[in-house]
This record gives C-alpha cells, sequence and structure tokens, in this order.
C-alpha cells in the first residue's frame, strides 16, 4: 500500500514510495496517475508528487498530450528489445564481476540468496519478489561489474522498467524456484571466479525471464479480453 510519509526529504521519500507502489503491481501498466490522488494518500504536498513523476518519465511513467501521467507500459516486441538489452549489459555485468567482486561480496550474495530463499519458502514458492535495490541479485552483480557505464544505464533505466514486470513474471507456476536455481548457479560460477561460465549461467538466466514475461504478458492480454467480452 501508498503510506503517509513525514514532512522531511519529501521529494526524496515521493520518489521512493511511488516507485514502489508501481513496482509492486498497486498501479498496472497503462493506468492513469493522479498527482493529487497520489499527494493525498502520501500526506504531502503535490510538489514532491509531481517532481518524483518528472524523475520518472521514461522510466516507470509516460506523459500522454492531453491526457496526463500513465505507468509506463510495453508492448510483446517492446518487451522483448528490453529482455535482449539485459541480456547483453547483464551477461558483461556477471562476466566482470566474476572478477572484480571481493570475497566479501560474494559472502554477502550468498547470504542474500538465502535470505531469498526463505522468502519463497514462506510465500508457499508462489513468487520471487525483490523488494528493494538493497535486495536485489541482480543490481548486486551491476554494482559489482566496476563499469560505471553498465551501473549507470542497468540501475539508472532498464532496472526500473524491469521491475514492473518481475512481480506478474515471477508468479508464474514454478518460476519463482526456477529464478531462484538459476541464481544460485550464477553465484557459483562467482565463485569459481569463471567470468566465461558466470556470463554464459546469467545469458540462460535472463533467456528464461524473458519467457516468463513474454508468457504473463500475453496471459494478462487474455484476461482483459476475456473480461471486455463478458
Amino acid at each position: 500500500m501508498v503510506t503517509q510519509i513525514r514532512p522531511t526529504s519529501l521529494a526524496s521519500e515521493a520518489f521512493d514510495r511511488v516507485v514502489a507502489a508501481i513496482t509492486s503491481g498497486e498501479f498496472e501498466p497503462g493506468e492513469k496517475l493522479s498527482e493529487a490522488d497520489l499527494a493525498r494518500r502520501l500526506n504531502v504536498s503535490r510538489g514532491p508528487v509531481r517532481e518524483a513523476l518528472q524523475r520518472l518519465e521514461g522510466r516507470l511513467v509516460s506523459r500522454v498530450p492531453h491526457i496526463g501521467v500513465r505507468v509506463i507500459q510495453f508492448g510483446k516486441e517492446e518487451l522483448k528489445e528490453l529482455f535482449y538489452l539485459r541480456e547483453a549489459m547483464e551477461g558483461m555485468a556477471a562476466r566482470l564481476a566474476a572478477t572484480n567482486g571481493s570475497d566479501r561480496w560474494l559472502k554477502s550474495l550468498e547470504e542474500l540468496l538465502e535470505k531469498h530463499r526463505s522468502a519463497i519458502r514462506s510465500g508457499g514458492g508462489r513468487i520471487y519478489r525483490q523488494k528493494s535495490a538493497d535486495e536485489d541479485f541482480h543490481f548486486a552483480i551491476a554494482n559489482a561489474s566496476g563499469c560505471r557505464n553498465i551501473k549507470r544505464l542497468l540501475l539508472g533505466e532498464v532496472y526500473y522498467q524491469l521491475r514492473i514486470h518481475r512481480l506478474r513474471s515471477s508468479s508464474q507456476p514454478g518460476r519463482a524456484e526456477a529464478a531462484l536455481q538459476d541464481h544460485r548457479e550464477i553465484l557459483q560460477q562467482l565463485k569459481n571466479r569463471d567470468p566465461e561460465g558466470a556470463e554464459a549461467a546469467m545469458r540462460r538466466h535472463i533467456q528464461a525471464a524473458r519467457e516468463s514475461a513474454i508468457a504473463a504478458l500475453e496471459s494478462a492480454a487474455a484476461t482483459r479480453e476475456l473480461a471486455e467480452v463478458n
């Protein structure tokens, strides 16, 4: 739920809360966002909300002339292209992290996956949700790559858009456990200090994620069509 925030660091907190609301599925792709409604729900003036939405244009929202701000929406081909970009960049990030990541970082990554395992099990194996950047396996690898441009593109642009699709695609039957197993394989290649193995494992994982995301997109479209017919 969108929750109220204290009147400190309003623009930054409003940005974080709006991101969390969109990527958690509280707002659907294509849904119109109201500055006034968001401001009321966050208990702030419209200024911080307006600034947050401006920062998110091209990332999580788009501004449509004569309509306003909407949650960004991808078609099948656009989603494919987004995952192609992700596969290339995250594959290289994993290759670099296999060399550049410290032993201490690898230990923290292993601990992170153990937390993810517990979260999936407590949720009945139905969903794999990485709620924030600090809890995100892919975010950690991009950071450890040591490549500023990869981090800028992945974490500043692509990351936000992919979070919209993660919640829906990760809820596909069996996907949560499969994704966790993929992450463990990537971690093993990183621990082996095998750049080629790490890149290959990451690419396989992203390819599987792409297919899951497309299946989820098609399922959602079919559900909407059925609802319209009825």
